[in-house]
């Protein structure tokens, strides 16, 4: 049945995809009792259902032993510096009666060490090491083309995708040591995703056709997910997504105020208004809100229990310290708990000079997130004095793409940016040949942008790529002269038809791709009398200006849009063409849309058209005939209007590991679309003595 179910995710998934010294002393773990280890690269003919992975009975039947398991020696010790954590029982007594087993890549691990991670702050940068610990019910395998079970130990759809039976493992726990049920899950959508104290407004994300999930238990290791339409992207939804649909509800219970009715007076003694208050100082905090917990503000000692790897204990505005989480519920192919590394202790560096400093003088472990193409040479050169190792890996929609304010609050910019005249211009003014040299090394390749990564679908075609990419500034000229943006003071810059100075103001984030991008585009444009001031801010303040509707352009990675993430969420094919992490434009469209016409302002009918097809997609398999019919209409109306400009695509990006990080991989792709790290498979990496 399990095999049954995950095939028919080979046919969602493009075919087609392009592919610091350390602390401590790390302890010995315990090797096959015949002294051969089954591993990725020596599997000794050991083969299971899934790649790299098995259910406990069948790596015992498939190798003639029984597996006894073993921990980290230091184990103890960690657990005593998670806030709130009972002492420990036997390693055998915390694991989920039949554990995950995972294959290392290479060779049996080494307990311990310190992990040192890089990032820009608090809420930047972070998601590269939070997709390290990351676990869902389901994950990519490191090929990004097969789903394979992780939490879940099994996902089953019906015929017409709209239910799905998802059953966990017995004896599964929280990192406290309580049980993971059913009603984690339950209490994680009814109590909490639908509850508009919580949630004022259901995320769209959690809706179909306006309706929520019906959910059920059926017993304590079942859930029923039941659909009011096909969603037959709903698995990927759950192996690529950072959102984690559990939550421990002994912990937050408490917090609640439906199970707990002196909640209000119990977040009054800690000096909040009311309960959800007192709930969100728990739950914002959470792997997927990627925000600061207690710990940072002194509000408590005690995080939320976690699935995850490792455990978060310490929090300054400096960084983060995380532990090995004692309940993890994997275990490698000698029986030894899973994760091998100790700690991992993540810094915040702001400055991109000092980052690069610390990368060259090999005091991180590992890096991929926020460095770009351009630093290679510099990583590349420092390779031997820092001890560690760069590659180039296919980046999965970390193309960058400049989004004109089509709905800005400046009514005299509305028009101008409304106009596809001007978005046209703006386009073909870019020397893309020449940008794909200077940042991109001339790895890439000049593209326009689409709202569905081109390797990943068959149904984005040349034509959509090189729609109006031509550099070409006679053009961009001729078609802003149409729109009498002409230079009226003389100081060679076109203004307002009304004689006002045309002033655009282009914001953005160290994450919304290389800075040398901006400057290069802010030149050209000037070339042909458009004055852009470039300016850089926090990640903060551009989401917020993004999120606001006060940004005059928004640009960014042109992520969630590998044939995964649109199988299970369109939310990049209708305005605002974007999330709150990653804002595009067309949010007034999106309010009228939202609200039936009583605010905002009404959309064009290739605006409504895209609502009416992304509902239609979601609910084909993806690759299918359907699927790509609706999805080349789709890409045509994106590609006519230029809601979003492209630069360059087919990007390359850099991967650092530390020479002494055991059983890494060589990184099949890199990029937001598959949670960055998580196919990758953290738990068995390792420090190296």
């Amino acid at each position: 049945m399990r095999s049954k179910k995950f095939t028919l995710f080979h046919l969602f998934v493009c075919a087609g995809l392009v592919f610091v010294a350390l602390q401590g002393g790390p302890a010995k773990v315990s090797v096959a009792a015949d002294g051969l280890a089954v591993t990725v690269e020596k599997d000794q003919g050991i083969k299971g259902e899934f790649p790299q992975q098995f259910e406990l009975d069948e790596f015992q039947k498939l190798t003639k032993q029984k597996l006894t398991f073993s921990e980290n020696p230091e184990i103890g010790k960690l657990n005593g510096l998670i806030g709130g954590n009972p002492p420990l029982k036997a390693v055998k007594d915390r694991l989920p009666e039949k554990p995950l087993v995972w294959a290392p890549y290479h060779e049996i691990g080494r307990y311990g060490g310190t992990f040192y991670g890089l990032s820009n702050s608090t809420e930047s940068g972070t998601s590269d090491l939070l997709s390290m610990r990351h676990v869902h019910f389901a994950r990519y395998c490191d090929d990004l083309k097969t789903v394979v079970p992780n939490v879940a130990k099994s996902l089953i759809f019906n015929k017409d995708y709209t239910m799905l039976t998802i059953k966990l493992r017995k004896g599964h726990k929280w990192s406290d040591g309580a049980a993971l049920t059913a009603e984690d899950v339950l209490f994680w959508y009814y109590d909490v995703t639908l509850n508009k104290d919580i949630y004022p407004k259901t995320s769209d994300r959690w809706l179909f056709k306006g309706e929520p999930i019906a959910m059920e238990a059926p017993d304590a290791y079942t859930v029923v997910m039941k659909f009011p339409m096909p969603v037959p992207g709903m698995i990927n939804r759950f192996a690529v997504n950072y959102q984690q649909p559990f939550l421990p509800k002994h912990f937050y219970s408490k917090f609640h105020i439906k199970y707990n009715p002196k909640a209000n007076e119990l977040a009054q003694e800690k000096g909040l208004r009311n309960w959800v208050e007192l709930f969100n100082k728990y739950y914002r905090a959470t792997d997927w809100h990627d925000a600061p917990s207690p710990l940072l503000d002194g509000f408590d000692k005690i995080v939320a229990p976690t699935l995850e790897s490792h455990i978060l204990v310490e929090e300054t505005t400096r960084g983060r310290v995380l532990v090995a989480n004692p309940y993890f519920h994997m275990v490698d192919t000698a029986g030894n708990q899973l994760p091998y590394i100790s700690r991992i202790d993540e810094r915040y560096v702001p400055d991109k000079e000092v980052r690069d400093l610390k990368i060259t003088n090999g005091e991180v472990t590992y890096k991929q997130q926020s460095i770009f193409l351009s630093s290679y040479p510099l990583y590349k050169e420092n390779e031997k004095k820092g001890n560690y190792k760069v590659d180039i890996a296919p980046a999965i929609g970390e193309d960058v793409f400049y989004s004109f304010n089509v709905n800005s609050k400046d009514l005299k910019l509305r028009a101008v940016f409304g106009d596809l005249r001007f978005r046209q211009a703006m386009s073909v003014a870019l020397d893309r040949d020449e940008i794909n040299e200077l940042v991109y090394l001339g790895t890439g390749k000049p593209a326009q942008s689409t709202p569905a990564y081109p390797s990943s679908v068959s149904f984005v075609t040349k034509e959509h790529l090189s729609a109006f990419i031509q550099h070409d500034p006679e053009l961009a000229e001729k078609l802003l002269d149409q729109m009498e943006l002409v230079d009226k003071n003389g100081d060679g810059l076109r203004d307002f038809p009304d004689g006002s100075p045309l002033v655009i103001r282009l914001q953005y984030a160290n994450l919304c791709g290389p800075v040398r991008t901006h400057e290069l585009a802010s030149g050209y444009w000037r070339k042909v009398g458009i004055r852009v001031d470039i300016k850089e801010v926090s990640t903060d303040e551009y989401r917020t200006m993004g999120n606001n509707n006060d940004a005059d352009i928004t640009t960014y990675l042109n992520n969630w849009t590998a044939a995964p993430a649109i199988s299970e969420n369109t939310q990049m094919f209708y305005p605002p063409f974007g999330y709150p992490m990653n804002p595009g434009t067309g949010f007034l469209w999106a309010e009228w849309m939202n609200t039936h016409g009583k605010q905002g302002i009404e959309p064009p009918e290739d605006v409504k058209t895209l609502y009416k097809l992304s509902e239609r997609f979601l609910q084909v398999p993806i690759g299918s005939p359907e699927s790509n019919a609706i999805g080349k209409e789709i890409v045509d109306i994106h590609v006519k209007n230029l809601w979003k400009i492209g630069i360059i695509g087919q990007v390359k990006s850099p991967v650092i590991h530390h020479n002494n990080l055991g059983n890494f991989p060589v990184f099949t792709a890199v990029g937001t679309d598959y949670f960055r790290a998580y196919p990758f498979r953290q738990p068995q990496w390792y420090i190296k003595q």
